[in-house]
């Protein structure tokens, strides 16, 4: 959770990117303000939702009041988080990686080897 100290109290949130993310367009903001001299304004959350995936193509999802669930949830998943990547080639590639990994099964490489560790002998 994050606390935010306002005049009327304490106002908790998630501790999510998504609050990160504005509270961090926020600061440039109220930076920018403070060079310009300018009052800074306080921080408003503003809630889009959330997303989860919970399997292969299945997800759930609670956007503004919509809830969904299965393959169109996962499919608002792997857009949103497309859109949110910074440039077109990030989202080409990462969606090339995503769209190999569902078709091949694969779950790419998970192991950390150590240089010159021993290797078991197969049999």
């Amino acid at each position: 959770m994050v606390a935010i100290r306002r005049a009327d109290g304490v106002q908790t949130l998630p501790g999510l990117a998504p609050v990160a993310m504005q509270q961090g367009r926020h600061a440039a903001v109220n930076v920018r303000a403070r060079l310009r001299g300018t009052q800074p304004k306080p921080f408003h959350y503003s809630d889009k939702g959330n997303l989860a995936t919970i399997g292969r193509a299945k997800a759930v999802a609670d956007i503004k009041g919509l809830h969904l669930s299965g393959g169109i949830a996962w499919l608002t998943w792997l857009a949103v988080h497309l859109w949110y990547l910074i440039g077109f080639q990030n989202r080409l590639l990462v969606f090339t990686r995503w769209g190999f990994s569902f078709f091949t099964h694969g779950r790419g490489a998970r192991l950390i080897g150590v240089a010159g560790a021993q290797q078991p002998e197969r049999g």
